[in-house]
């Protein structure tokens, strides 16, 4: 069975999906995927052992240039990539109007979220078969329902299996005794306080701990720059693409993350992640892994998901929910795993 699978984003949406390919690989023997995905994020669904091809798309920066030759050109190709099979199942996994669209422009039957359950209503009225799947849930079990439903087998009862292997970002590593800091984000209003990642670094590089930051833009690198002044057990990277992330994430003792896709990633990888939530809800988007650990600010408008902090009392910590997240409190989580040499500089 071959099934064209439309999921082109966030990474964190990607990452959720991935359960699901695993659900229907030990469920339905042979079947595989074609997989359509931003071209950002191409490399992550190839590491999945149930995707046969990834087709990447470009459809933000098509946006911009929608009418260039270059648009018109890898457009062209685009659809001779969605035609090149008749598919048996043609699933849309985003609910978007975009996502729906590009259903119509490959061979098979089209199927996804119906009116209630879609992201976006109107995307429910280009498939041929549509499925019900309650909202409120986390995203992972509303994927792994979708997937049940569309291609005809009970949802396992199982914990979330990423299918990915730990094990292909470790070739030839030497082990190494460091943290990261996934401390990006483009939400203003889920961003950790920067005086608390120089006070946790300061913790991590009283126990022996190195740290390692990456940045995704020039503002971020500045940041974590900033962070680091002064510290010399942390090593600022240059900008890594999502490869060279996934490597630096599996050979990491712990990684502490705000949400942000890369937090995700660390979770599915198998890697002890400790995620910090203020204005988003980590029951229905939190990062999900073997050893994954959600910090939740305690504060009356918490999640607001607002993308910037809307609280207009007084309070020296920005976002202000922030001031219920200590670096102390952040380090204790850290310090309960195993593998951690028993320091604790709080108590010094």
């Amino acid at each position: 069975m071959r099934v064209l699978l439309i999921k082109t984003s966030s990474m964190g949406d990607i990452i959720h999906t991935l359960p699901a390919l695993t659900d229907a690989g030990i469920m339905i023997p042979g079947i595989s995927f074609d997989w359509v995905v931003e071209d950002g994020f191409a490399s992550i669904p190839s590491w999945h052992p149930k995707v046969d091809r990834v087709i990447p798309v470009a459809l933000r920066r098509w946006r911009k240039g929608i009418f260039s030759r270059d648009t018109r050109k890898e457009w062209k190709r685009l659809r001779e990539q969605l035609q090149e099979y008749h598919y048996d199942l043609i699933l849309d996994a985003q609910g978007l109007v975009k996502s729906a669209f590009l259903t119509l422009c490959a061979s098979g039957t089209r199927v996804g979220l119906d009116w209630q359950s879609a992201r976006e209503s109107l995307a429910s009225w280009a498939y041929q078969r549509k499925y019900k799947v309650n909202f409120y849930q986390h995203a992972i079990v509303r994927m792994r329902e979708l997937f049940s439903q569309a291609l005809g087998y009970q949802l396992p009862g199982s914990l979330p299996d990423f299918g990915l292997d730990r094990s292909q970002f470790q070739p030839h590593v030497k082990d190494e005794n460091y943290l990261v800091f996934l401390y990006g984000t483009t939400w203003t209003s889920k961003q950790w306080p920067e005086s608390h990642w120089r006070s946790l670094a300061g913790l991590a590089s009283q126990c022996g701990y190195r740290v390692k930051m990456s940045g995704n833009n020039v503002e971020e690198i500045e940041k974590a720059e900033r962070i680091a002044e002064g510290n010399p057990a942390v090593e600022v990277l240059p900008r890594l693409g999502i490869s060279a992330m996934a490597t630096l994430l599996a050979n990491a003792k712990t990684v502490v993350a705000v949400d942000t896709g890369l937090g995700h990633l660390a979770a599915a990888l198998g890697v002890t992640t400790i995620s910090i939530y203020g204005s988003t809800n980590p029951h229905y988007t939190g990062a999900l892994g073997m050893a994954s650990v959600h910090l939740t600010a305690d504060f009356p408008c918490v999640p607001c998901l607002s993308r910037t902090c809307q609280y207009r009392g007084e309070s020296a910590i920005k976002p202000a929910c922030y001031a219920t997240i200590s670096p102390a409190r952040v380090w204790a989580e850290v310090s309960k795993f195993k593998q951690y040499h028993p320091c604790n500089p709080l108590r010094s």
